[in-house]
């Protein structure tokens, strides 16, 4: 199944302009996918220098800018086949309660309401695709088995991954497959800075080596890792699959 490709298909891609999100369009764009990337920092506007890349400075919390930003990528591309919600925050740890409702409210916005918006603008382009729909979205291990101090987030993602079970029961007879990819410990992104990671390892008595591989196969998982997992989700392996939770986590115990 290597010489498959995604070529003449479009795909759009939130939180596209660092981290996982620009290692997704990178992934996609090699896949020969047209990409729209959007992210609400303005150098998302420039960040691939490709005729089949689009990328809109948007701010996804914003409900009138998502919409337009859907309807901007299927315009530009004259379809739109997949989607990978990867747009999010990650708040700093706060008990529940400390937790005020204008933070709570804040991350719900962003984690879990803008993907509504999203999914809900983007679903007539996606069951109009030949190769029929594909949504990826990247949960979290949060959303399993969540930690003390992540009570917005876990929440979130929780309520994340619950919405695309829903939409993959309801979109099913439209040929649409919507999948979930659960990371944990993705370190090469902007949130972890070597000070974060230095300090995060001290905290639990681990070299930073150590701790970036603190799980059951003491492996480290990339933005690469996470994005060749979309892109093969949106491919011919998982063509007969929907609704499916995928850990991308080196193996946790509190997971399995």
């Amino acid at each position: 199944m290597n010489d498959w490709t995604l070529s003449g298909e479009a795909a759009l891609v939130t939180g596209a302009a660092a981290g996982i999100g620009r290692a997704c369009v990178a992934a996609f764009l090699e896949k020969g996918a047209s990409v729209a990337g959007l992210d609400i920092n303005p150098r998302i506007a420039g960040l691939f220098e490709q005729r089949e890349f689009l990328g809109i400075a948007c701010d996804l919390s914003d409900e009138a800018a998502a919409v337009a930003a859907v309807r901007q990528a299927a315009e530009t591309f004259g379809r739109l086949d997949m989607l990978v919600l990867n747009a999010g925050i990650f708040p700093a740890g706060c008990r529940i309660e400390s937790l005020s409702l204008a933070e709570w409210d804040r991350v719900m916005r962003i984690n879990l309401d803008s993907n509504l918006v999203i999914l809900r603008e983007a679903y007539p382009f996606l069951k109009k695709s030949p190769g029929g729909g594909r949504v990826v979205i990247n949960g979290s291990r949060n959303a399993i088995a969540p930690g003390p101090g992540a009570a917005a987030y876990s929440t979130s993602k929780a309520a994340l991954t619950q919405l695309g079970r829903v939409a993959a029961l309801e979109w099913a007879g439209d040929g649409i497959r919507v999948n979930m990819i659960h990371a944990h410990g993705v370190f090469d992104t902007d949130l972890w800075t070597e000070d974060v990671l230095n300090a995060r390892a001290k905290h639990y008595g681990m070299t930073v080596e150590q701790y970036k591989t603190n799980n059951l196969l003491k492996v480290e998982i990339t933005s690469r890792d996470m994005a060749d997992m979309a892109v093969a989700m949106c491919g011919p392996l998982f063509a007969k699959i929907t609704g499916a939770q995928i850990p991308m986590d080196g193996g946790n115990d509190r997971v399995i």
